[in-house]
Formats: C-alpha cells, structure tokens, sequence
C-alpha cells in the first residue's frame, strides 16, 4: 500500500524541477543586476553598464537596461534570452544598433530605444519580431524611418517619435500600421511643404478613427512656422494645390466608402453569412491592438458617426463659398452688361433728338434771315 501511494518517477522529476526553477533563475543573474525569480524579471538600470550583461537566465521575460553607459549593441546582443517580452534601452548613449541585434526575440512586444543618439535605423532591425505592439524611438536623432520597415510595424498600437530630426513621414509606412492607436509626433522640425500633404491626409483619417496624438507643428516654410499641420488649410499648399485637391477628394471618397460599408452591414443583420464575415472584421478592427479605431473601421456598436475632421469641413466649406461667390460676381456682371447696353441705347436716342432739334433751329435761321433781307429790298424800291 505504501509503494501505491508513492507518485511516480515522472512526477518527482517534475517536482524538482519545479522547485529548482527559481533557484536555476537567481544564480544565472549576473553581478551588476537584481533578479527576480517569480516575475522572471532583470533589473540592470544605473549600473553604470556599457555593455549588454551576460549570463542571462534564458527565461528572462523583462530586461531593464535604463539610465547606462552603454553606446553600441552588437549582433545577436539578447541570443541568452530569447523569451523576453519587454527590452527597455531608454537613457543610454546609443549610437548604433546592428541590423541583427535582436535576431532570435521572436515573442518582443515591447521596446524602448528613447533618450539615445540614434540617427538611423537598419530596416532589417526589426524584421525577425512579429509581435512588437510598443515602440518607443522618441528623443533621438532620427532623420526618418525607412520605408521598407513598414512591414515589421504591422502590430504597433503605439509609437513614439517625438523630438528628433524628422522633416516628413512616408505615408505608405503610416498605413502599414493599421492598429496603431497611440502616436507621438511633436518636437520635430516638419517640413510642411507638397510632400507633406500624403502625412497630413494620413494624420486626418487617423484621429476620424478614434487614434490619439499630440501635434505636427510646421518649422518651415517660415509663413507656416509654429502651425499645426491639421489646422492648416489645403489653400496655403500654393506650389501643390491640384495634387493637394485630388488627395482631398480621394480622400473624402475613401471615408464615404468606409461609410456606405458600415451602412451596407448594419443593414444585413438577417444573413448570417454576411453578418458572419463582417462583425469579426469590425471586431478586429475596432479592438486589435488595445484600443483600436486604428485599424480599417469603426466597431459594430458604435452608437453614432464621429464628426469629420475640421479641415475637411473647412475645405469643403471653401469650395462652395468659392462657387456662391462665383455666381455672385456673374450676376452683378450681367447686371453691369445689362445697364450698360440701357445706358447707351438712350444715349444714342437722346443724341439723335439733339442733332434734330440742331438742324430744325438751324433751318428757322435761314427763314428769318431770307425775311430780313427782303425788307430792306421792298423798302429801296418803295
């Protein structure tokens, strides 16, 4: 009886395997760092580090590398830790970043590059992570981001890029990243000219979707310096103002579209197939990535349609107080033609009442003057 009660050799393996875990996790620690077993996490922050630590428990989940010295990170840097989830570099002296740095972290979800001297990204960089949904590259020196990397940026419910070097945004990467929910674009010195007007369009359909940001603020041209690129009307793009009108009415089709789709799925609540097909795509849509109204659409249960943006209200506004003022100027024309012919047929009529009235007094002194001379004539002869 006792041998039956005894468990298993599999299961004592187990048990001991279980119960050694923490303590495998707490010696694989490295000196220069505290390490907690229970959460899997590696705290490093100001330690002084100028490199990445080694012996890392490969179970390491959080890595905390903040408030260093650490200027370069190598090829496979993390290849000890290929479960981690979170990866904060923020506050070093970063400088560069080898293209296969985080080759192998295939669950990242979370990274954090801010306060570094980053001027460029590799955009082979963060091509093995399929799962990155935080980027944090916010006060750095980055002059742009390449526009290959949009793919690797599919996931990202947040960016941060404030305070670097941008001028302007591809918009083909900004559309890449269809969850995107939170974005941080202040600080940079935009450059709002005609290859702007694609990041502006981009920025009004965002915020229409629920995305939350901070603000574009122009630096140059210097008569739009210090303005909010979505408060800046499309008539100040002089240079470009077909291509600016064309984006706009695309633009405007694309939200009619979106907006004749959501109608055309509320109204087709009886086919369960259709319903079927579109209530995930709005669920997807509406909750991937934390908080949604990123991605392609508008949840299901939205209780109304959100206001178009300002500046599509305002362009629109312009266009038909153009037209009205338009027609207006026609008309005072027309009426100007009108009185002119007016004035000058009476003109002309007045004229001629003149010149005959001339000719008439004219011809009544030629008869006096006949009269007077045959006075004097008659009166010789008497």
């Amino acid at each position: 009886m006792q041998a039956a009660q005894r468990p298993p050799a599999e299961m004592r393996v187990i048990l001991v395997c279980a119960l050694l875990s923490p303590l495998s996790l707490a010696r694989a620690c490295p000196k220069e760092c505290s390490c907690n077993s229970n959460n899997k996490v590696v705290d490093c922050r100001g330690r002084g580090l100028y490199d990445i630590p080694r012996r890392l428990h490969p179970e390491t989940q959080e890595l905390y590398l903040q408030d260093n010295r650490i200027r370069g990170i190598g090829s496979m840097a993390f290849r000890e830790i290929p479960l981690v989830r979170t990866l904060d570099l923020s506050n070093n002296s970063i400088t560069s970043i080898s293209p296969t740095a985080l080759l192998g972290l295939r669950t990242l979800q979370r990274l954090s590059l801010a306060h570094n001297s980053l001027r460029e990204l590799d955009k082979r960089l963060l091509v093995p992570i399929h799962s990155l949904s935080h980027l944090d590259l916010s006060h750095n020196s980055l002059g742009g981001l390449p526009g290959a990397m949009g793919d690797s940026l599919k996931n990202l419910s947040y960016l941060g890029l404030a305070h670097n070097r941008l001028t302007r945004l591809d918009r083909s990467l900004m559309e890449a990243m269809t969850l995107l929910d939170g974005l941080t674009l202040r600080g940079n010195p935009w450059r709002c000219d005609c290859q702007l007007i694609g990041l502006k369009l981009w920025l009004e359909t965002y915020v229409f979707k629920g995305g939350v940001m901070d603000e574009v603020l122009c630096f140059q041209p210097e008569e739009m310096k210090n303005k909010d690129l979505q408060k800046v009307p499309y008539e100040l793009f002089h240079a470009c103002m077909a291509t600016s009108y064309h984006y706009l009415f695309a633009n405007i089709h694309h939200l009619e579209s979106e907006r004749l789709l959501r109608g055309h799925t509320h109204g087709n609540h009886a086919n369960p197939s259709i319903h079927a097909l579109h209530v995930p795509m709005a669920m997807g849509e509406g909750f991937g990535g934390g908080g949604g109204g990123a991605g392609g659409g508008m949840t299901e249960c939205e209780p109304k349609q959100k206001q178009r943006p300002v500046n599509l209200r305002h362009a629109i506004a312009t266009v038909i107080i153009t037209g009205v003022v338009c027609g207006i100027v026609c008309l005072m024309m027309l009426a100007a033609a009108v009185y002119g012919c007016a004035y000058a047929a009476i003109m002309a009529k007045y004229q001629r009442e003149l010149k005959k009235n001339e000719e008439l007094a004219a011809a009544q002194g030629a008869d006096h003057a006949t009269a007077d001379d045959k006075e004097p004539l008659e009166n010789a002869i008497a």
